[in-house]
């Protein structure tokens, strides 16, 4: 079992940056792959990025790509999401969740799936003002 607290949210202009950071318990952290997902209100969870166990895979929604890096740190048990560029679509509650490295390692749509996450944290809250 692993418990993730994310940070680092909060309200920013139009075209501003935040860091997102997701710190995992336990030691096991290396052993599952990692992902950002997000909901806005009255919107289903959707998915934005997510990493291999040792960030030699990364995933990206299109929306965010190119203005976004996910990244995690496994000796501080610590994924990332750098977001640049923000727009106000971006605003959302954002969640990490984790999932067995050997589950998502099956295809590279698992990294995309909500359903395939074990763990989530509690979400944190992005509000992109125009």
């Amino acid at each position: 079992q692993v418990q993730l607290v994310e940070s680092g949210g909060g309200l920013v202009q139009a075209g501003g940056s935040l860091r997102l950071s997701c710190e995992a318990s336990g030691r096991t952290f290396t052993t599952y792959a990692m992902g950002w997902f997000r909901q806005a209100p009255g919107k289903e969870r959707e998915f934005v990025a997510a990493i291999s166990w040792n960030g030699g895979s990364r995933y990206y929604h299109h929306s965010v790509e190119g203005r976004s890096t996910i990244s995690r740190d496994n000796a501080k048990n610590t994924l990332y999401l750098q977001m640049n560029r923000l727009k106000p679509e971006d605003t959302a509650v954002y969640y990490c969740a984790a999932q067995p490295q050997g589950r998502a390692a099956v295809s590279g749509t698992y990294y995309t799936q909500a359903a395939r996450y074990d763990f989530w944290g509690q979400g944190t809250q992005v509000t992109v003002s125009s």
